[in-house]
């Protein structure tokens, strides 16, 4: 774990960070995103000795980095910047290799063959690319072979500085699919600077939002998407951000509350009559404390005439539902499959929460729609 803990830094009169105080665990990717000069960077090289806090400390594992070695730190960390920072006069191969030799924990074969595996890993042929120069490759390639470099040290902990930046949109957007493919096999802890809030959602696991100096919110994409805790964070993420993000659009967030439902003990003639009064075409069946047990439809009741039967003996015991925080793409996959114009929505201890229907789904979606052209006329 990389705990920072009441960090600031000051240059002259200038405050670049003002108390910061972040944990980061173990395998999770960071993202660290605001203005220009809110502190960014400021607070990777900080993390790598490349310059000392006026006050705070900054811990890995529980250990103080002022009472490490510059040097020693710095070699079990993998730090990747937008310039790539590549050796020109060095061949590829010897610039993945340089910081692994270096450590001499490995024999030369060893090393050599964690090289190869690498660039197989980043989809670089390493008989076409080991014994090339830096300015033989693509600002992609270039950037690729940055990051194999920086995980070659066997370094748990990897800073990005921008590292996608200058890069073309294409190839920008090749990297990050990339890097989030390496990430969920490699599992590193990745902190990773950004200026572009779509790369850090596609990205990270938590994201921190910082302002002048200070966090203004360190959190999960879903609660930064959900709940901004001011307009600065709101402002910056974007009012619509989460419309446009259906996997965080859970089924809590569009169903119909309290829909109509009834204990299984009524009688098949007072389900018609519910029916009818609140003008639904099926009633969700549940038992006394509201555990969801079926669903009875007026097909259903229809085939079974008038006869007094209860709502028990008719209902389908085996509906097709949905969770509470399954998401817009996972219900709408099964209505689709199932073919179906309403689904009950319920928690994940059986509890009747809610109903998603066609036209509620349509109505909620065009609500927003509604706001977002407004907001964009005002």
């Amino acid at each position: 774990m990389i705990e920072i803990k009441n960090i600031s830094k000051k240059v002259g009169k200038k405050t670049i960070l003002d108390d910061v105080s972040l944990k980061i665990e173990d395998g999770s990717f960071v993202v660290l995103i605001g203005p220009s000069g809110c502190g960014k960077t400021t607070t990777l090289k900080l993390i790598n000795k490349l310059i000392e806090p006026t006050k705070g400390e900054i811990f890995i594992n529980g250990t103080p980095i002022s009472k490490e070695s510059p040097i020693k730190l710095r070699r079990n960390i993998g730090y990747v910047i937008q310039s790539i920072g590549l050796f020109p006069h060095m061949t590829i191969k010897e610039n993945i290799e340089l910081i692994p030799k270096l450590k001499k924990q490995k024999n030369d074969e060893e090393i050599e063959e964690k090289t190869i595996e690498l660039m197989n890993m980043v989809g670089l042929d390493p008989k076409e690319f080991l014994d090339k120069y830096p300015s033989e490759l693509s600002g992609g390639q270039q950037q690729r072979i940055g990051l194999v470099r920086a995980i070659a040290t066997d370094a748990e902990i990897i800073l990005m500085d921008e590292p996608f930046s200058a890069l073309d949109p294409i190839t920008r957007t090749q990297l990050q699919e990339w890097l989030y493919s390496l990430q969920e096999e490699l599992k590193k802890t990745i902190i990773f600077v950004t200026h572009d809030m779509d790369e850090a959602l596609k990205l990270a696991d938590k994201i921190c939002i910082m302002k002048d100096g200070k966090v203004q919110q360190y959190d999960t994409v879903e609660n930064l998407l959900r709940n901004p805790v001011n307009e600065f964070v709101k402002n910056f993420i974007g009012s619509d951000r989460l419309w446009n993000a259906p996997e965080y659009i859970k089924a809590r967030d569009i169903m119909i509350k309290n829909p109509i439902s009834v204990k299984r003990s009524r009688t098949v003639i007072q389900g018609m009559e519910i029916m009818r009064t609140n003008k639904v075409d099926s009633l969700l069946v549940v038992d006394k404390d509201e555990n969801f047990l079926g669903i009875v439809t007026i097909k259903e009741l229809r085939r079974n005439g008038i006869q007094n039967h209860y709502l028990s003996e008719i209902m389908n015991n085996e509906p097709v539902f949905v969770y509470d925080d399954n998401n817009l793409v996972e219900i709408l996959e099964v209505m689709n499959r199932e073919g179906i114009g309403h689904v009950p929505v319920v928690t994940r201890y059986n509890k009747l929460a809610g109903l998603i229907t066609r036209s509620s789904l349509l109505s909620v979606l065009s609500e927003q729609f509604l706001e977002m052209e407004v907001s964009v006329l005002d």
